[in-house]
């Protein structure tokens, strides 16, 4: 098959674009080398560097290709909150040029990569596709948007449309900004220099870890699934993990012993999430391979920037 990925240079997307090359498909990445890293794409992986929101140039890498993931998106929530706008530009905006160019080119299908965070506070655990959603971030606002306009606009012109609600996805190649990262390559980047891992709230607060291969499988079965034209697939462990549990998982990983340090100021977002995989099981045929512990350890084995 041959197949375009949005965002194909960052952390999923490497993942993904690797997998499918590795697997004798065609692949193109449009990407922002800001966000991500193309030399660590495969070489046979065609990158082009531009914007989300150059509809010209996404309609000149849609020729001829089958299906499209899109991966291109801002995903902090913190920064979020503090750049709305930027947020609703590209998460939202590009969604939209996206699409228009993807009915113009006549692709057959489109794989929205969104988030758990759409669903917000939910009264119970875990968390169904058919919940009724609360988005508590711009961040989230934006990908349930990005959500809304794949799926309508995917029906109206005749593009099948999956979204994919991804939790708190981790693994080898995952970034740590200076600020607002991700919580697991943080915690294991302060375990291994014997700094203090900072644990906002009380710690108690979950999130649904899953590690990256597990991500990664779904979005390939994704792309030739039957029976999943405009649904929307929770992609998660399925089980719930505190924070507090989190950090003791990656002190122990690591072998260390850090200094705790409990900010009263909660970072963002739910105080719990989890998913129901059970439609992604359904669907998709997913099992979740990785468990949090095990996943911990191979990140800190694989990736190089926690090699001593």
């Amino acid at each position: 098959m041959r197949f375009l990925i949005t965002g194909g240079a960052g952390f999923l997307g490497t993942a993904l674009s690797n997998r499918l090359a590795r697997q004798g498909h065609s692949v193109r990445v449009l990407g922002d080398a800001s966000a991500g890293d193309p030399t660590r794409l495969l070489p046979e992986v065609e990158f082009t560097q531009g914007d989300i929101n150059d509809k010209p140039l996404l309609w000149t890498l849609l020729q001829d290709v089958d299906c499209v993931y899109h991966l291109a998106a801002k995903v902090s929530v913190p920064e979020s909150q503090l750049f709305p706008r930027d947020y609703n530009l590209v998460n939202v905006g590009g969604t939209v040029t996206l699409m228009e160019a993807i009915r113009d080119a006549k692709v057959r299908r489109v794989v929205l990569a969104s988030s758990g965070a759409v669903y917000g506070e939910q009264d119970s655990i875990p968390y169904k596709e058919s919940a009724e959603v609360h988005p508590r971030s711009p961040y989230a606002v934006s990908k349930l948007a990005a959500e809304y306009y794949v799926r309508t606009l995917g029906a109206q012109c005749g593009v099948e449309a999956v979204c994919l609600r991804i939790f708190n996805a981790y693994g080898p190649g995952q970034r740590v900004p200076p600020f607002h990262p991700p919580v697991v390559p943080n915690f294991l980047k302060h375990a291994l220099t014997n700094g203090s891992i900072v644990l906002h709230g009380d710690g108690s607060q979950t999130r649904d870890y899953v590690f990256l291969d597990d991500v990664v499988n779904a979005m390939v079965t994704s792309a030739t699934a039957s029976a999943v034209d405009q649904q929307i697939i929770n992609i998660g462990s399925g089980v719930e993990t505190s924070v507090r549990e989190l950090a003791r998982l990656v002190v122990s990983a690591v072998g260390t012993k850090p200094e705790e340090i409990y900010n009263p100021h909660k970072s963002g977002g739910s105080d719990r999430m989890c998913a129901d995989i059970s439609k992604a099981y359904e669907l998709l045929n997913y099992l979740p391979l990785i468990p949090l512990e095990v996943g911990v350890r191979l990140t800190l084995e694989r990736d190089p920037q926690f090699q001593k």
